[in-house]
């Protein structure tokens, strides 16, 4: 599943692959520069939640007692 995963975000052209020919074989992966800038969104995501996670309990019981 792994292999995959790394095959399809490579295909996308979110990471690089380099086959480095030791015994045994090493593979090594790096973000390109449409991976970066994925993850500089997802961090701001990750950042928001981080900041805010500690609401979505309150409005959850908040909405519970209302709806039943």
């Amino acid at each position: 599943m792994l292999t995959q995963t790394l095959r399809s975000l490579e295909r996308d052209g979110l990471i690089t692959r380099e086959v480095i020919a030791t015994v045994p074989v090493t593979v090594s992966y790096e973000l390109t520069d449409l991976g970066l800038s994925l993850h500089r969104m997802l961090r701001g995501v990750k950042a928001w939640a981080e900041q805010n996670m500690d609401e979505v309990p309150a409005h959850r019981a908040d909405y519970d007692s209302r709806i039943g």
